[in-house]
């Protein structure tokens, strides 16, 4: 998974412990091919107007990760770069590892535990 992010912060999307391999990478470094390999991309909100500089390519698998819970421009910026949702960070976690686990081929999270949780999906990006 590339967590887009220009914090140098440990855990920038408040994804926590994760058992899928990360790559964080600043927005101006990530490569084309990194960005088309990986199984999904988290984007930091903060980090939107750098990404946006580098015209990459709608894809598949492109969630917004929300720091400001009460940002509001945040849905049209994620559908105009058309991100598969928008969550809040540290919130919707299992629905996140739900995400990895189909983006990944069921290699990294084990589903049923992670069912238990009954987490909400979180809103579209168009919302």
């Amino acid at each position: 998974m590339l967590i887009i992010s220009d914090r140098t912060d440990t855990d920038p999307v408040g994804l926590r412990s994760s058992p899928v391999p990360l790559l964080h990478l600043p927005s101006p470094l990530f490569s084309a091919e990194e960005y088309q390999r990986a199984p999904l991309v988290l984007l930091d909100d903060r980090s939107y107007t750098d990404f946006t500089l580098r015209h990459a390519p709608h894809r598949p698998g492109l969630i917004v990760v929300l720091v400001d819970p009460d940002d509001g421009s945040v849905y049209p910026r994620a559908a105009a770069i058309g991100a598969e949702a928008v969550i809040r960070a540290g919130d919707n976690l299992n629905w996140l590892h739900l995400r990895l686990h189909d983006a990944t081929g069921c290699r990294y999270a084990h589903w049923e535990a992670l069912l238990a949780g009954g987490s909400e999906p979180p809103p579209p990006a168009s919302g």
